[in-house]
């Protein structure tokens, strides 16, 4: 004995239109919660940054940051600048691996451990590298980041810095020569938090000469326009071009820069203008970094 076939009602315009009215309001509010923690990582990321940053006779500093173009991939970068216990200055840059409100909190995490390394008397930044990674190794973030530490003493006009997996700075003289600050890969510590027990490799330079340093974060000179090599070599020739300019005007050029490569990531430079020793700035054989 057969049975009927019973066929589903087609949907009618009204069913449709309802369907469709929930599916939007499911992405409106799924976009909503996404802007929401884009707009929170964002203020945290500002929230975090300093407002002013040390100076001494003879040098200026400014500082940049970006958020990402797309605001899906912010959080992660950061500069910092303070006074050592010796009388130098330390600056820092550097980028958290990760994106959004979890990568701006570790941010402030990291930046927090290197202070705080610092305040402890700790002046090299090789030693600092090494104890802040060790501290943010211990716990149990998965988080890692890159870094940069610079230690700038205004006595001697030396600059001692040691790099945790981070791009090099970019800098240029008075004579309009320049390039970038590179080392071997052997010679490059591990990012921050990926393994305990680490050393980070200090090297120095003396400023004989005026001339602008920088300090930067991949989303600076790397995107999908052009590699890291040529984003490096843009900014070189900025800082060539405009060693002598204010280093506020500096910061703002090297940023045109990120946009230039249509960066999707956050970025961030912190720029050093400085005179040099009075006595090398006439010296015909004395180069800007040694």
């Amino acid at each position: 004995m057969g049975g009927r076939h019973r066929h589903a009602r087609p949907a009618s315009a009204d069913d449709l239109l309802s369907q469709l009215g929930r599916l939007t309001a499911r992405v409106r509010e799924e976009v909503e919660v996404q802007r929401a923690r884009v707009e929170l990582a964002e203020a945290l990321q500002r929230g975090m940054l300093p407002s002013t940053l040390p100076t001494a006779p003879g040098l200026r500093v400014a500082a940049r940051y970006a958020p990402a173009r797309n605001g899906l991939d912010i959080g992660g970068d950061w500069y910092d600048g303070f006074r050592l216990s010796d009388g130098t200055l330390g600056f820092s840059i550097g980028d958290v691996q990760g994106h959004d409100v979890e990568a701006a909190a570790y941010m402030g995490q990291v930046r927090i451990a290197l202070r705080a390394v610092a305040a402890m008397g700790t002046t090299d930044p090789g030693e600092i590298l090494h104890t802040a990674n060790e501290l943010l190794a211990a716990t149990d973030n998965p988080l890692f980041a890159t870094c940069v530490f610079l230690r700038f003493d205004p006595r001697t006009w030396s600059v001692h810095t040691a790099r945790a997996g981070h791009t090099g700075a970019v800098w240029a003289r008075a004579d309009g020569v320049g390039g970038v600050i590179d080392h071997p890969p052997e010679e490059i510590g591990l990012p921050l938090a990926v393994m305990e027990c680490q050393s980070y490799q200090v090297t120095e330079y003396h400023l004989t000469q005026p001339g602008a340093l920088a300090l930067l974060t991949d989303g600076v000179v790397e995107g999908p326009r052009f590699p890291l090599e040529e984003g490096l070599a843009q900014v070189a020739r900025v800082l060539r071009d405009g060693v002598r300019d204010d280093p506020e005007v500096l910061a703002d050029r090297v940023m045109e820069v990120a946009e230039k490569t249509g960066h999707t990531d956050d970025a961030a430079v912190l720029v050093l203008s400085y005179e040099g020793p009075e006595a090398c700035q006439t010296a015909d054989t004395a180069p800007g970094v040694v």
